[in-house]
Order: C-alpha cells, then sequence, then structure tokens
C-alpha cells in the first residue's frame, strides 16, 4: 500500500516540473554552455523539495487563502519573464555572445547561482505546482503515507533536473555553430514570453 502513495507523488511531481518552461528553459541553456550545470540542477532541486515539503505540511491551503498575494506574485513573475524573454531576443540578435570557447565570457558562479535563484523563486507557477497543487493532492494522505508521497514528488524534481542537465552537455557539439545558439535564444524567449503573457492575462 504505501508504494501508491510514493508512485503518485513521483508522477504528479515529474507531470508538473517535465513541462517547459522558465525553469528548464533556463536549466537547459546553462548546461548547453557548462555554467555549473549539477550545481544549476542541485539549486533547482533543493528549492522544488523545500517548496514541495511546505506544501506537503499545508502551505499549500495557507496561500489559497490570501488571493492577493498570489496575484502580486503572479504579476511579478510575469514583468521578470517578460525581461528575461527580451533579454534572450537581444542575445540572438548578437553572435559575437553565442561563442562556446570565449572563456572571457563565462559568468561567475554567483551570478550563476543567483539567476537561478531568481528564474525559480520568481516564478509563480513554482509555487503554485509545488505548493498549492502538489500540497493539495498530498492531503488525502496522512502520517507515513503523506511522507512517502512527499519523497516521490521529491525525488522525481531530483531525477529531473540533473537528468536535464547532463542531457544538456551531450548536445554541446551541435552548439557550436552561431545559428544554434541562436535558435535556441529564440526559442527560450518565445517560451519566457509567452508565459509572461498567459502570466499576466490569469489576473487581469
Amino acid at each position: 500500500m504505501l508504494l501508491s502513495p510514493f508512485i503518485q507523488g513521483f508522477g504528479v511531481s515529474a507531470g508538473l516540473i517535465i513541462a517547459i518552461g522558465a525553469q528548464n528553459a533556463h536549466v537547459l541553456t546553462l548546461g548547453i554552455k557548462r555554467h555549473y550545470p549539477l550545481s544549476v540542477a542541485l539549486v533547482c532541486s533543493l528549492c522544488d523539495a523545500l517548496l514541495i515539503i511546505a506544501g506537503v505540511i499545508g502551505m499549500g491551503m495557507l496561500l489559497d487563502q490570501f488571493p492577493e498575494f498570489k496575484v502580486l506574485a503572479t504579476l511579478g513573475g510575469a514583468l521578470f519573464l517578460f525581461i528575461y524573454g527580451i533579454k534572450a531576443i537581444r542575445s540572438a540578435m548578437l553572435p559575437k555572445h553565442l561563442s562556446l570557447d570565449k572563456k572571457t565570457l563565462n559568468p561567475s558562479f554567483a551570478l550563476v547561482m543567483t539567476s537561478t535563484l531568481m528564474v525559480t523563486l520568481l516564478n509563480p507557477h513554482v509555487y503554485l505546482d509545488t505548493m498549492v497543487l502538489i500540497g493539495t493532492i498530498a492531503g488525502q494522505y496522512s502520517g507515513i503515507e503523506k511522507a512517502i508521497f512527499a519523497t516521490g514528488a521529491v525525488l522525481a524534481s531530483f531525477g529531473w533536473f540533473f537528468s536535464l542537465s547532463w542531457g544538456a552537455t551531450k548536445l554541446r557539439p551541435f552548439f557550436q555553430s552561431t545559428r544554434a545558439w541562436q535558435m535556441l535564444d529564440l526559442f527560450v524567449a518565445f517560451t519566457m514570453l509567452t508565459l509572461s503573457i498567459l502570466l499576466a492575462l490569469s489576473v487581469l
């Protein structure tokens, strides 16, 4: 019987995380560039784990009681994603910034970690998925079963982000060309701007 909550937790978490979004696009880009991919995966996984645990112990229900906070967070996230999307468009228009061989263009560890935290924690979907949706579904369990559900959800997050970072590094040879980088930048821009518009419309 204990396997069922684990499978449900793992499946629900995987289904929410795997959908292409701002966080995944960020992890994919840094993985291809080899900008501390394992550290990026760890930060994303730990943030997800903390939010999932918070949701499972009841924070999801608390957020639902304060819709004004959710509106404010959604608009702030929409603005952040819009700015990120514009920056991706500018990057696609500047081929000289797309070379993998120019070590002087590599960002510092602190900058990469800061940007990863911003993409993760300023994205309202992260809170809605982990704290509200997963937290609500976990409400059907109690005691040890709830803990097992949370464990499955957390392991899905770790598995996905480390797999995404590792897989992205294998695509590095393909991205030796400027055109490939431009295509990725445009894809990231489209993803960010689309999410930004959808988020803004959801509260208007």
